[in-house]
């Protein structure tokens, strides 16, 4: 059984619901003194009681990250409340189903708002704090996307890869505080809101990627994270096994992907919605989420296999036939 940690204080961005309600949880759960930051207040306050009820103290303090004071507002209420910051999870993030050259272009630019500046001002605000006391974890909640392309989400995609970047550059400008980590998690599709409540400019109904795993897991792997403190985590683990891949076999990977993508991840159509990009939604407050992957595991790899197969085929029939040009022209 794990011991709580005693007067440790954690702020977390993005806990009125899925992986940020969950982490808040977890936090409380360990011990931990948990402030609470998100657009809605009521569910807000409905993180703090269930953090209370698992046996730590919180505050809810509403925020939202694409506004620089509202962030520092929420530090400053951890630090009048306890005294003290020890870890700061940046986790607010907002989606949009759209290619880049579709959907709004203010749209696109709100993503990037809220999961890289959001982040952003996170940051700016918590590091004055750790350099003042010498100590203290930022985690930042990346993606696998933060580390290979994705098709119909290009601006969550762009404001991931540029997450890790934060963190590459803090971790720099950090270097000479050797109690001050800066930490990058790296999920896998979770079964959160997050699928429902994104906008949609493609029309299309979205589900998750095989294989999504629990809001509790990811939860525990940010948290073994913030008391055990590296540079980056992939969650699950074997994430990193697809990312070798694509390095290894880049063009075959992304055809793989698309296919997979345009044939499991979108289905019937449906209206274009706005999501909880510029203001929360009714569903947007529960730890899971109701879009399921559309088969299973097991099925997907099997699918994945043939795919692959078919792949190599064609493109070892495209080899043979350019081979097959050179020697037959003049």
């Amino acid at each position: 059984m794990r011991r709580p940690v005693a007067s440790k204080v954690a702020v977390v961005t993005g806990a009125s619901s899925g992986l940020g309600r969950a982490t808040a949880y977890e936090l409380a759960a360990r011990g931990w003194r948990v402030a609470v930051g998100a657009r809605r207040a009521d569910e807000l306050e409905r993180t703090a009681a269930g953090c209370r009820q698992r046996g730590g103290e919180a505050l809810a303090q509403p925020t939202d990250v694409t506004h620089e004071d509202a962030v520092l507002r929420l530090a400053e209420a951890a630090l009048l409340t306890w005294g003290r910051i020890d870890a700061w999870i940046n986790n607010a993030g907002v989606t949009l189903f759209a290619p880049l050259e579709g959907g709004a272009l203010a749209a696109h630019r709100q993503v990037i708002e809220t999961n890289l500046h959001g982040a952003l001002h996170g940051a700016r605000a918590v590091i004055p704090v750790f350099r003042r006391q010498r100590r203290g974890t930022l985690i930042n909640i990346g993606s696998v996307l933060g580390k290979i392309g994705h098709a119909f989400v290009p601006s969550y995609v762009i404001s991931k890869f540029a997450l890790h970047g934060l963190s590459e550059a803090l971790r720099v400008e950090l270097a000479e505080y050797p109690d001050i980590h800066v930490c990058t998690i790296f999920p896998y599709a979770i079964d959160t809101p997050h699928f429902q409540v994104a906008a949609n400019d493609i029309g299309r109904h979205v589900n998750a990627m095989p294989p999504m795993q629990s809001p509790e897991k990811v939860a525990r792997a940010v948290v073994d994270l913030v008391e055990h403190p590296r540079r980056q985590r992939f969650v699950p683990r074997i994430a990193e096994l697809g990312l070798v891949l694509h390095r290894v076999f880049p063009r075959t990977m992304e055809r793989l992907l698309f296919r997979a993508l345009g044939r499991f991840h979108l289905g019937a159509p449906e209206p274009p919605v706005e999501g909880n990009l510029f203001r929360p939604v009714a569903d947007d407050s529960a730890v899971h989420g109701h879009r399921p992957p559309r088969l299973g595991t097991p099925a997907f790899l099997v699918w994945s296999a043939r795919e692959l197969l078919r792949i190599e085929l064609d493109a070892a029939r495209r080899r043979l036939q350019q081979w097959h040009l050179t020697r037959t022209t003049p």
